[in-house]
Parts: C-alpha cells; structure tokens; sequence
C-alpha cells in the first residue's frame, strides 16, 4: 500500500508531482491548514504532513495524527510544529534548510545596503516631490568591517558576498573552526571584539536559549558608536526596545529588520525611527526560494516513506539515500541487541553504555544508536521508535555513552550493548553475517555464535552435567519444539547460558519448570520483530 501525504499549505504543482513520481499517494489541500479542527478530524489518514507556515502542527493536532511518520516544512523555520510532542509520538520532522540560504542572504545584504544609503526615506521623499540630496548622506560598504554573527550556511553565504564588496569580515560563532575561517577568508572573534570593532552587525543564528537577546542593552552598549544592525534571522535576537533606545541617543545609527519579536509585527519600538528600514520576513520571498524549498520537501518526504533515507530532520539523525539499504541490517541488529536486553532486565536502568567495534565505528552511530535504544525500551513502551526513544532516554535521566573503535577481534564490526542498574550490568554483542541477518556473538562475556528467531529461550545456569538433557525433556514434554540451540559458558563449573530458538511461544508454568531446577538462575522467553 501507497504511503499517504497531506500538502496542507500552498506548494507548486512541481512539488507536488515529485510525490506522485516516487510513488506516495498525495493528498492537495492548500487551504485546510487553516481549519485546524477539520485538519485534526482527517489527519490520522495519512503518513506524512506537508505545510509551510500557516499550517501549525500543534500538540493537539500530533495527538490525533495516529499514523503520521514524517512532517515535512518547507522552509527552514520550524516554530509553527511542536517538535518535542512529535519527537514523543515518534514522528520525524524535516525542513529545508538550504533552499532559501541565498534568498535570505541576499536580503541582508540588501538591508545592509538600504540602511548605508537611507534608500527606503529617499524614494519616499523624491516621489512626494521633494529634492533633498543633503538629508540623506549615506556610508560607503567598501572597506567597512561587517560583523557576522553566526557564519553557518546562511551566514557564510553574506561572508562571501560581503568579501566581494570589499568589506573586512569578522565572525562570531562557537562552532566555527580557525581553518574553516581562514578557508572563508574571515576572522574569527569572540563577541565582545565582534561589538568592538563592527561598523555593519548582521545575525545568523538560530533562537536558542544561548542567542535569546544577544544583542541586549547591555551588548548594544559595547557596540561601536554609528553601527548598524541588520537582523534577517530571528525575532527576538536583538532587544527591540532597547536598539530603539540607542537609535534615538544616536549610538547606532540605523538597523535593517525582516523579522521580529512578535509576529505579524503589527506595532514595534522601532517603527517610524530615522534610517530604520523594516520588511515583512521577507527573507525567503523569491520565487526561486519558494519553488527550492516545495521541492526539496516533497524529495525529502518521499526518500523516507519509500526508501527510509532521513535528511534535515530535526529530531533525527539523518540517514542518506545511499547508507541506508547499508545501514538497514545494522539497524536491525541494534534493536534486537537493545530488545534482547529490554527483556531480560530488571529494575531501573541507570547507564547505558554502546561500543562500536571495527567497521560499524565508521556508520552512521546516531542513527544505530537511535534503533538500540527504541529496542532497549521496547518492552516498556510498545509504540517506541528511532525518534522518540532518545528522547524517553534522556527523560529518564539515563546516562548514556557511546565509544568507537578500531577492529580489536575476528570480526570486521560488531556492536556491544552494556546496561547498568543498580543491582547487575548486562551485556550483549552482536554482528551481521553475510546473508544480512543479526546473529548473537557474546552475552555476558560468554561468547557464542546464535541466529535471531521470533521466539527464543534465554536461559543462564550453573554449568554442571545433565542440563542439556533437562532442558530438551522438559521442552519436549510439554511440547515445544526446538529449532535451533545454543550454548556457552564461562569456564567449567562456571556461569553458562544457552539459547534456544522455538517455533513458537511458550507458557510460563513451562519456564516455571525449567527455574525449578536448582543450577538455572533465569529461563525467560524473549521475543523479536524478524522478516
């Protein structure tokens, strides 16, 4: 069966001809993200959501969504999805960072330019009949120091631009490295030196707690005297009310903004100051970025719901077109390591700890990982996956680690799974065999060599004489027949386990049985998702 998407927002024709090309079935209604109850009372129809801004994904809507996977935003922010309700219930949100990088870029430069030269007040002033060349004395770009805060994608990109202006550039950004900077031909500062020294400032980070205000009173105050601020990234970054207040005392001297701290900006301390130029968030109001954005959505949506590719999530790690048919037995692997020991603990969990070994240290961890834990949880929430299971991690107050290396043993790669409560660790090892299927190599530093069935036997005993026997008759006896049957053990007289593949489920008053004997410490029936 087709997966299903809803395009509730306004998105080309192109876009939506790409869903139906790659084989998802597509849903067009432009308008309904407007009703919100008529959009909650059919969205459980369908796999995937597609919107731009005036849909909003709220609680409320991810709620009834029953069997959405996937909302696709196309654009870059997302403030209009509740992303940890959908992280919670499991439903990857994606957006399309890079289609409106140059679009928004090239409106700061624009800004940057209409604020330099006071463009905005003297086309108003030469239409209304007015003649008044020595009201507007602008500044010259060219040799002038721009300040970048935040030189990421679209920060990078007015880098560049502003390079070939002419302008010196310094950057501010804890995530920039020296030789990335030196590639970029900027210099890299810390803030205070940013203010310091920057006659343009033009913001490029996202909102975060960090970023909130960064350019408050207190900021603004370091800023070098007649600079000017342009902010085409996120309302709030920069304190309306107090560069209103350093605009009037002549501290700054003018500011370019597209977006603000309350939107639709209906009313702002900076509205009808001299040389403030303001826009409606136009940063992405090309056609070209319009069409970019719609379609990278619509290729991004259908590479997962047809191939399981994850790109631009937000709450995922994401997995190319090309890693994933690669990735998937590991994937694979990593859940039933993670269920295998979901099973069989008890009490809290308080670390867990993950060892990739050999080749699997050079796949995509975050995405293994992501799978080992949906596992690990399984057994405790039925309706967990890939997206919400960190998420439940890192609620529970779970300390999680995970460590990469070199091959060390007989096998090209292998993943190791450590559990800690408070009473016992537990382990698990596990590779991925020619054929593609996981198999079980060591549990409890035993090693062993055991494929994966749907219905296994777990038992740890007491190697002492007679209890293959035991094992088989009592089995036999009440009627469950063995497929398969794995052993090993410690050392002699040592700890010892074995794993038994079964046809089918098994009583407990037949485990029951099997504990009844003195040297078996434990007889659980585990189960496992197998094609």
């Amino acid at each position: 069966m087709a997966p299903r998407v809803l395009v509730s927002d306004e998105l080309s024709e192109t876009a939506v001809q790409i869903f139906r090309d790659r084989g998802v079935e597509v849903d067009f209604q432009p308008q309904l993200g407007k009703d919100k109850d008529k959009l909650a009372e059919i969205i459980g129809n369908y796999d995937g959501l597609a919107i731009r801004s005036a849909t909003k994904a709220t609680e409320k809507l991810i709620a009834a969504a029953t069997n959405l996977k996937v909302i696709g935003r196309a654009g870059i922010g997302v403030d209009n999805v509740d992303i940890p309700a959908a992280s919670r219930r499991g439903i990857i949100v994606m957006n399309t960072p890079f289609g409106n990088s140059i679009t928004t870029a090239e409106h700061a430069i624009a800004l940057m330019f209409a604020v330099a030269r006071q463009l905005p007040a003297a086309d108003a002033s030469t239409q209304a009949g007015k003649w008044e060349k020595s009201k507007f004395m602008g500044v010259e770009i060219t040799g002038k120091v721009l300040g970048v805060i935040g030189a990421g994608n679209i920060g990078g990109i007015v880098c560049k631009k502003a390079i070939g202006l002419g302008m010196h550039v310094i950057a501010y950004d804890p995530f920039l490295s020296n030789e990335r900077a030196q590639e970029m031909g900027v210099k890299k500062v810390e803030l205070d030196e940013l203010l310091a020294q920057a006659d343009f400032i033009t913001l490029h980070v996202p909102m975060t707690d960090k970023t909130r205000g960064i350019l408050g009173k207190e900021n603004l105050a370091k800023t070098k005297p007649g600079v000017r601020i342009i902010n085409c990234a996120r309302g709030g970054l920069v304190d309306e009310a107090a560069l209103a207040e350093a605009i009037k005392s002549g501290h700054v001297a003018g500011a370019g903004f597209d977006v603000f701290e309350v939107e639709p900006a209906k009313e702002s301390p900076l509205f009808g100051l001299p040389n403030v130029v303001c826009t409606p968030h136009l940063g992405a109001s090309t056609t070209e970025a319009q069409e970019n954005v719609a379609l990278q959505v619509a290729e991004q949506m259908s590479d997962y719901l047809v191939k399981g590719a994850v790109s631009n999530a937000i709450n995922m790690p994401s997995i190319t077109a090309e890693e994933a048919p690669i990735l998937k037995p590991f994937i694979k692997l990593a859940d039933v390591l993670g269920a295998f020991v979901g099973q069989v603990t008890e009490g809290p969990i308080k670390q867990i700890e993950i060892l990739y070994d050999g080749q699997t240290a050079t796949m995509n961890t975050k995405a293994l990982s992501s799978a080992l834990l949906a596992g690990l949880i399984r057994s405790q929430v039925s309706d967990v996956n890939m997206v919400s299971a960190p998420i439940m991690i890192k609620e529970k107050g779970i300390v999680l680690s995970e460590v990469k290396r070199d091959k060390t043993g007989v096998y090209d790669g292998y993943i190791k799974l450590t559990v800690t409560t408070e009473k016992q660790t537990r382990s698990i090892a596990g590779t991925v065999f020619s054929d593609g299927k996981p198999r079980f190599i060591q549990i409890k530093g035993i090693n062993l060599d055991a494929d994966v069935g749907q219905h296994m036997i777990y038992i740890s005993n007491t190697d002492v004489p007679g209890m293959i026997g035991f094992m088989g008759t009592t089995l036999g006896n009440a009627g469950v027949n063995i497929a398969n049957f794995q052993l090993g053990r410690e050392k002699e007289s040592g700890d010892a386990i074995a794993l038994l593949y079964v046809d089918g489920p098994v009583d407990q008053a037949v485990l029951d049985q099997l504990t009844a004997n003195a040297a078996i410490k434990q007889a659980k029936l585990l189960t496992f998702a197998v094609e």
